[in-house]
């Protein structure tokens, strides 16, 4: 089904389910790891299979996941090890597979499963006149600026947001984004909105409402608050 105002954009949802997603000395479950009795995976996968104006859906897989059988099936890419380097692979088959001005990508992690149908149709409509959109939900508490354990100031809350997943981008615009950063030494591990902020800052990153249940399943209190959502 192809959503008003984009009959001729085909959309494909990459699903990053590779080794380069932790942070270093994080111990995060397994994405094989049972969630209301399926695989935390499949339901990343399962969500964007199910949505209306999402046309495909690839996978990007750490070994121990690329050789397994899913249910919804997506296309399995090969973790390329790292996650930069996972995502550029990802979108030069896009690019291969057809005109890319003709193609918009919904980015997600795949540790983030309890992602809703709303905050998909929503980034897909943000991109019938958007390059770049962004899941984000309102920051809940005061942040302030530090240097070393000293307050430096405090920015408005009003302006900060947390930023999550799926993040959406025209195919041309996010794999220029990566052509950029991977040919800079200087550039380490960012998610993908930043690589548009940084390398094209021409491009404007529009916001969607995202969810307070698009949290990333890092550990076992997360795993045990995301099967109660599931379940309750």
């Amino acid at each position: 089904m192809t959503s008003p105002g984009r009959p001729s954009r085909r959309t494909v949802a990459v699903i990053y389910a590779g080794d380069g997603g932790s942070q270093p000395g994080q111990q995060r479950p397994d994405l094989l790891a049972p969630l209301a009795n399926r695989p935390i995976v499949e339901h990343s996968l399962a969500a964007f299979a199910a949505a209306p104006g999402v046309h495909e859906v690839l996978m990007i897989a750490a070994p121990a996941l690329a050789a397994r059988a899913y249910d919804p099936a997506p296309e399995i890419i090969k973790d390329a090890g790292s996650r930069a380097r996972s995502i550029a692979a990802a979108l030069e088959v896009l690019t291969a597979a057809g005109p890319g001005d003709e193609c918009d990508v919904l980015i997600h992690d795949a540790d983030r499963p309890l992602i809703g149908p709303q905050v998909i149709a929503d980034c897909l409509t943000a991109l019938a006149d958007s390059e770049a959109v962004c899941a984000a939900v309102p920051a809940s508490d005061t942040m302030v600026a530090v240097e070393g354990d000293v307050i430096t100031g405090r920015p408005p809350r009003d302006r900060l947001r947390y930023r999550q997943y799926p993040q959406g981008f025209r195919l041309p615009v996010i794999r220029r984004g990566y052509e950029l950063a991977l040919a800079d030494p200087a550039f380490g591990q960012a998610d993908d909105c930043a690589v548009v902020l940084r390398y094209l800052p021409g491009v404007p990153v529009r916001l969607v409402p995202g969810s307070e249940q698009g949290f990333r399943i890092t550990s076992q209190a997360d795993l045990s608050i995301a099967e109660t959502l599931l379940l309750g």
